[in-house]
């Protein structure tokens, strides 16, 4: 086991997701519910099936477009769909 790329994607995906709207969803969620316990249940499952997807998807986009490309493009997206939100589209 490779102990560094582990806890380097912990470190990344623990600070990006941290305080984001995940957790406000999973604190409104909780507070509505009284079920704790169920609200991480889905909250854990929800976030296995994204991160799967996310990651099979980086491993075949890593086969045919270099990792700069794909850094670019998610920066650009990032800023395009901000754009949006500022502009009330989204």
């Amino acid at each position: 086991m490779d102990w560094r790329i582990l806890s380097a994607t912990f470190g990344a995906v623990f600070f990006a997701e941290l305080a984001d709207k995940t957790q406000m969803v999973g604190i409104g969620m909780s507070a509505k519910s009284g079920r704790p316990f169920m609200v991480l249940l889905g909250s854990v499952s929800a976030y296995i099936v994204v991160t799967a997807i996310s990651v099979f998807l980086g491993a075949v986009l890593g086969k045919y477009i270099r990792p700069e490309v794909i850094k670019y493009a998610g920066a650009v997206l990032f800023i395009a769909l901000g754009l949006l939100i500022l502009a009330g589209k989204i």
